[in-house]
């Protein structure tokens, strides 16, 4: 090839394959080099360098100058200088007198005329070469997409996953990131989120997805300017892909219908989406930051009747009309389910008569035990029983205003409930002491079966004495932290723990 051919070849290559001029003519420089040492030897360490103005190729035999052949590189140069031949300084300065150490020396040598063998690798180099520049432009290109709606063509089905043409690249919808309602074919145009990017030696892999939730929102983003600007936020997504989904959205200016705006007139922007997701029904709610109103809105269409929240196991039990459980909990549980994971609690569905008589269950166990404990009639009981005052120690620690505070009660009766409730719970825990049948909880190994309870923990309070779980529940928090230390736990913490050993130590109390 003459020099002006080199340069031809080159301005081809880059502009049939899409690619930058430079890495061409670096990949003939790496063919041209792998070719002569076929010729020199491969022992020698060659460099092949073109012209970029005039095509004229330049081959070299580099050397690396040392002061001795037998020294060891430093570590951080050995990769550097992989493959390159040694010379001594000695040696190095007969060639050229400014040689020092560390210096590449470079011989020129004659251009070779390419054999049908040389000539065949260098081609082999070239085209490996263009095709890992190719490949690595690809991943480029696709990295800083990673996120984006991509459109593509269905290039073949297989064994369920969709093999797509994106571009000049391939990706890949497996068979879980479909749609249920999904039947593509061979030459369908489809969309799909790009959702992962993996650098492999066949080029990149490319991931897309249409069950992801992010497709979702994406696609709410090109449908609804107010979303794509940001005066729109989807706060929260749930998705059963194909199916149905809920998204909760909020709008930064409020003087725009975040819902409203999502819907579009006559339902125009979400039908779009719909359509894109083989109609997958969406429901579109109001974000709200308190969980007992997201709550509401998200088992829409049920009505609601009453919310009660845990805060403490994360559950929130939705107390709805008879008619209504069904609409509530949906096809197969899909409403509830749905519901539960846009709002990231537990959710626990029941029915007005069936919460109302567990109510009236826990409204009779709590006055029979109030009439027992305190010797009041029972009318009496449900007076303090319907003002919150659930068990006997709710009431023996209860201030005697409050307790006066309630219709038809005064201080004298107050004062002498507080003391009923009070001498009932010092004779049961007597009788908890004495009663052989807990005996066994002064073994210091029954302080495990506190909930909360770690083995370090339970060695600190043996040290201080506190062998049994009585002892454990009689203490207040600050008696807790006076005597065994706080060692870096919450009040919560603390709480919790003492009140873990009352619910052991008074059960028949509650």
């Amino acid at each position: 090839m003459s020099s002006s051919e080199i340069l031809q070849i080159a301005d081809a290559v880059a502009r049939d394959e899409s690619v930058p001029r430079e890495a061409i003519i670096e990949a003939l420089e790496e063919a041209i080099r792998v070719a002569a040492r076929r010729k020199y030897g491969h022992e020698h360490s060659i460099r092949a360098e073109i012209d970029r103005r005039t095509g004229e190729t330049r081959l070299f035999r580099e050397m690396l100058v040392v002061e001795n052949l037998d020294e060891e590189l430093p570590e951080e140069l050995v990769e550097q200088y992989k493959g390159i031949n040694r010379v001594t300084l000695e040696m190095a300065k007969l060639k050229n007198a400014d040689s020092e150490v560390g210096d590449i020396l470079s011989e020129p040598l004659p251009p070779i005329d390419l054999g049908r063998v040389a000539a065949q690798s260098a081609k082999q180099v070239l085209t490996s070469k263009v095709r890992e520049i190719k490949r690595n432009k690809q991943f480029e290109e696709f990295k800083e997409r990673v996120g984006e709606i991509m459109h593509g063509v269905v290039d073949k089905m297989e064994y369920g996953n969709a093999l797509v043409k994106v571009g000049g690249a391939e990706a890949i919808i497996y068979k879980d990131h479909l749609l249920r309602t999904d039947k593509l074919k061979q030459g369908d145009r489809v969309r799909a989120l790009l959702m992962e990017l993996n650098q492999e030696g066949r080029g990149p892999q490319i991931i897309l997805s249409r069950a992801h939730n992010n497709f979702l929102v994406k696609l709410f983003s090109q449908e609804v300017p107010e979303v794509y600007d940001g005066i729109i936020q989807i706060k929260a997504v749930a998705r059963d892909p194909g199916m149905r989904a809920k998204i909760a959205v909020s709008s930064s200016d409020s003087s725009i219908d975040a819902v409203g705006s999502c819907v579009g007139v006559r339902g125009a922007r979400v039908q779009a989406v719909i359509s894109e997701l083989q109609g997958e029904k969406i429901d579109i709610i109001p974000w709200s930051n308190d969980p007992a109103t997201l709550v509401i809105h998200a088992l829409s269409p049920a009505v609601v009747s009453k919310v009660i929240i845990d805060e403490e196991q994360s559950k929130i039990e939705l107390v709805v009309p008879d008619d209504q459980l069904s609409i509530a909990i949906g096809k197969r549980g899909q409403n509830v389910k749905l519901a539960a994971e846009l709002v990231g609690w537990n959710l626990d569905v029941v029915a007005e008569s069936d919460e109302s008589k567990r109510r009236a269950e826990e409204f009779a166990n709590i006055t029979r035990t109030l009439v027992e404990a305190l010797d009041v009639e029972e009318i009496l009981a449900q007076l303090l029983a319907s003002e919150g005052y659930g068990s006997i120690r709710v009431l023996a620690d209860s201030d005697v205003n409050d307790v006066a505070a309630i219709e038809g009660l005064d201080v004298d009766i107050a004062g002498e409930l507080i003391s009923r409730a009070q001498v009932y719970i010092a004779s049961k825990k007597e009788e908890v002491k004495s009663s052989p049948t807990k005996s066994s909880k002064s073994d210091f190994n029954e302080l495990m079966k506190v909930k909360g309870m770690t083995e370090e923990l339970a060695l600190r309070l043996k040290e201080r004495s506190i062998t049994t779980i009585d002892e454990l529940a009689d203490l207040s928090r600050d008696e807790f932290e006076e005597v065994v230390g706080a060692n870096g736990m919450k009040a919560q913490e603390i709480d919790n723990l003492i009140m873990a050993a009352r619910e052991i130590a008074y059960v028949d109390l509650i």
